[in-house]
């Protein structure tokens, strides 16, 4: 392994734990009818090692942050974990995918839109697969959550999240430059 992989590896796991740090400590429940529907701001993380290393860094992270979720604090099991992969993977790949060809402000605004309209339509096909398994209950009670419940809870997670990367990438993105953790050019 090479000096620039070994610091890009590092900084990957260093990405990883905050974003873990993320769902520890800032788990916030939107709709108190649906428990299981928590705001956790781990996208943020996982979209910036996205962005500044590209889109299968970014999947890395949002899979070895849901791992470590699954075993330390979930109480979903595999199910949250599938649900906790699939569901910042939608957003982060997309957006970290146009990103690395459009390194503009403009390409990072519809990088996010475009991200977070992958994420919401496919939490919206993965609930209504997996949830009746989680919760134990007929697709039909499901279908109804979808409008009221699953839908504005992703598009408000999407939006904050877009929202706070947009605003957060270039102080983070500068001081991971400054310490020689991220390519001077963010690529990857």
């Amino acid at each position: 392994m090479t000096y620039p992989q070994t610091k890009k590896l590092t900084t990957l796991g260093m990405l990883s734990a905050f974003a873990f740090l993320f769902v520890f400590l800032l788990r916030i429940p939107i709709i108190p009818a649906v428990p299981f529907l928590k705001y956790e701001p781990k996208d943020i993380i996982i979209l910036m090692a996205g962005f500044i290393f590209g889109p299968l860094s970014g999947l890395a992270v949002s899979i070895v942050v849901s791992l470590v979720e699954m075993l330390t604090i979930s109480a979903t099991g595999l199910i949250g974990f599938i649900m906790n992969v699939i569901s910042p993977a939608a957003y982060v790949v997309p957006a970290a995918y146009f990103y690395h060809k459009n390194r503009t402000t403009r390409g990072a605004v519809i990088s996010l839109i475009i991200g977070s309209a992958c994420m919401v339509i496919v939490m919206l096909l993965w609930n209504y697969l997996l949830t009746p398994l989680y919760m134990n209950v007929p697709r039909e009670a499901v279908v109804k959550m979808l409008i009221p419940a699953i839908l504005p809870f992703n598009l408000l997670k999407a939006g904050l999240n877009s929202v706070l990367a947009f605003i957060l990438y270039k102080p983070l993105v500068s001081t991971l430059r400054r310490a020689k953790l991220a390519p001077e050019s963010a690529g990857g």
